[in-house]
Order: structure tokens, then sequence, then C-alpha cells
């Protein structure tokens, strides 16, 4: 492609080799299943999760994404099954995708009062990319690489997880984009021209987390993930959480990339700073949760734009009788 001079394009045209594909959001600890289909049940009880998310706020084309998902228990015996689902919209300049997926977690009890599980997930959906021609400002007139109007075309997905739980602690891995395994340039393939700045890639999610108790109404959470995508930088995020009373979770998050082994796609002078965050969640009752989070890039983008800012509302749908035994922190 040629003559493109919006701001976008460079950032997408640097999505394979310098920066994680999947979409970004720093309040996946209160909701699993954004990253692992076997989280899929863990409320015990069905639960709503909605969120929306406005990136690198002033910048030109920025990313604005919002999602909404569900997930509790079937009336399997001993609560062993657990389903879900998730459709997200994620715009980017002209660029938009639209998704939606199902997810199946089976639960297999470790001991006999059901609070230690060990979960295996699996998921599957489509998403359909568009890119809009006409939101695209180019130099010459007729240039055939860009889309006279509105394109888009449908790529099928699948995810796998694994997902242990305890009352004090968690721990996940999960794979993301699985079916790009067996997907080639052609499937991105528009007006004669391949995109391949969309071209989807494997991701690999590990997570963990413990729970600590500093008194009677104060807990600790700290927890981190592990993004990677085997081509971009390693992405590690720390998170640290107060919870005041069991009604206010206060606290941060820290992410930044760094180079574990060899790539030949990555500088070796990669800045390895990324984004902070401050996140706070408010239980107004017990089955209803707010949250806000805003990020402040700690590189050399923290002079372009004016941060991120993320809301999230959880509803827990509590039946008459809840299948709760313990409190679910993670």
């Amino acid at each position: 492609m040629k003559k493109i001079i919006l701001l976008w394009v460079s950032c997408c045209c640097w999505l394979p080799t310098l920066a994680q594909q999947n979409l970004q959001f720093s309040q996946y600890v209160f909701n699993g299943l954004s990253v692992n289909p076997a989280y899929a049940g863990y409320k015990q009880d069905w639960y709503l999760n909605a969120i929306y998310r406005h990136q690198w706020v002033s910048f030109p084309g920025a990313p604005q994404t919002a999602g909404i998902s569900i997930d509790g228990l079937t009336n399997a015996r001993d609560e062993r099954v657990g389903v879900g689902a998730q459709v997200m919209m994620d715009n980017l300049g002209p660029e938009n995708s639209l998704s939606a997926y199902g997810f199946y977690s089976y639960r297999i009890p470790l001991g006999d009062e059901g609070t230690k599980r060990l979960c295996i997930g699996i998921g599957g959906g489509i998403t359909q990319y568009s890119i809009d021609g006409t939101a695209l400002k180019y130099i010459d007139d007729q240039d055939n690489a860009i889309p006279m109007g509105k394109t888009s075309t449908i790529i099928p997905d699948a995810r796998f997880g694994v997902y242990y739980y305890t009352p004090k602690f968690y721990a996940g891995v999960s794979v993301m984009d699985l079916l790009s395994l067996y997907t080639d340039n052609t499937r991105y393939y528009w007006g004669g021209f391949n995109y391949k700045t969309i071209r989807k890639t494997q991701h690999l999610y590990l997570t963990a987390g413990y729970l600590f108790d500093l008194s009677e109404s104060l807990k600790l959470k700290p927890s981190l993930m592990v993004k990677e995508d085997f081509k971009g930088p390693t992405n590690v995020d720390l998170n640290a959480f107060l919870l005041i009373a069991d009604k206010l979770w206060v606290g941060g998050s820290y992410r930044t990339g760094v180079k574990l082994w060899e790539k030949p796609a990555l500088d070796d002078n990669l800045e390895q700073l990324d984004a902070a965050s401050v996140i706070v969640e408010f239980y107004a009752t017990p089955q209803l949760r707010i949250g806000y989070s805003y990020d402040i890039s700690i590189n050399k983008m923290a002079g372009y734009q004016q941060g991120s800012h993320e809301i999230s509302v959880g509803f827990l749908f509590n039946s008459k009788q809840s299948r709760i035994s313990t409190p679910r922190y993670f």
C-alpha cells in the first residue's frame, strides 16, 4: 500500500512485529472469561459483565472497545459444567472488528467440598473484520490499494484453557486464536491486495494470583499475567489490590514488554516500559460491581495522548438457593 498518511496505519503495520494483537483490558482481573474459556462458571451463579475502553484519548484513530459477556453453571450434576458467551466490538481508525464467542468449561472437583477445582475450557466463535476506505486520506486519487467503500471478511477462531482455583489461589493458562495456525494471508485479501497487518497470530496467556488476609476487614490480592504472541515482545502485567470491608477494591497495575528470547523481528533496543494503571472497583450491592481504571503511558507515547479510560459493570444473578459456598475473590 502507498500514500496513506493516517497515523493508524503506522500502528497497524507494527502489529505483527512489535505489539500484542489481542484486545487489552486493565480490569481483566475482575472477569477472567476475557482471557481464559475455562473460567466459565467460576462464580457459580450467572454473572453478567459489560465493559467499555477508550484507549489513548486524543490520539487520531485511537482504539475504542466495548464488550459484554455472561457465564454461569448449568444444572449438571456436581456443578461440573460451566458455559458462557461473549460479544466484543473494537474500532481502530477505519478498521473495525466484531466478534462473538461461546464457551464451555468442565470443572473437576479436587475435594469433597468442591472449593478446589481444575477446569478445562474450550471456546469457539467468529470475528468480522472490516475496513472503511472512505475514512482514509491519501495523496493520489483512485489508489487501488484502498477500498472505495467498506469491505469486510469473517474469520473463525477457537480457544483453549486450563484454570485451577482454591478459595485463596488461582492459576491459569490459555491459548487464543488457535485456528490462525491453519489460515493464510488470502483470508485477508480484498481488492487485489493482502492486508497482512491484521493477520492474526496465536496468543498464550499465563495468569496467577493469591489472596492474603491482612485483617478482618482488609485483604491483599497480588496477581500477574504473562502474554506471549511469539513474535512481538512478551507482555507482563503486575497487579496488586486491597479489598476494604468486602466492598471496595483499590489497586493498580504495571505493564511492561520484555524480550525473553531471540525474536528476529524485534529491535534489540526495544523499550520495555509500557503503562501503569489505577483501578477502583466498588460493590454498590453484594451483586452489583462498578469499576473504573485510568491508564497512563510511561513510554514515548506519553506525549501524544491523554491516557486510557475504562469502565466496567458486573452483576451476579443470585438464585433463590445460591450455589456459592465460599466468596469469589477472583
